[in-house]
């Protein structure tokens, strides 16, 4: 489920609100994304993963979590993991390739 929007690292480029299946976002005041329905969360991670700036937290559960503290997330790397998992975002290799190995020019599985 959806627990964070980051102010610090969001860049109010709208592309949650987007890819949102369930219109879980709104936008807020300041033009930065906001959870306005954190229930309809279907915990698809799909704005999580199509986020440029790693500015989202969606925690792997199908209800709310206690309060979430950015700072705690940022340090642990769980703030954006989803993204780094799957292999979006620049420097990364995305999962399709490290699966088919080096083979096809990717780095091959260490784990």
């Amino acid at each position: 489920m959806i627990e964070l929007v980051s102010p610090e690292r969001c860049i109010a480029c709208d592309k949650c609100i987007r890819v949102c299946p369930t219109d879980v976002f709104d936008r807020g005041a300041d033009g930065l994304p906001v959870i306005a329905r954190q229930s309809d969360c279907q915990t698809c991670f799909q704005c999580e993963a199509n986020c440029p700036t790693d500015a989202l937290f969606v925690a792997p559960h199908t209800h709310p979590q206690p309060a979430q503290d950015e700072r705690e997330l940022a340090e642990s790397g769980l703030l954006g993991s989803y993204r780094a998992q799957i292999g979006w975002g620049r420097g990364r290799t995305p999962g399709a390739l490290r699966a088919v190995g080096p083979a096809f020019g990717a780095a091959p599985i260490t784990s």
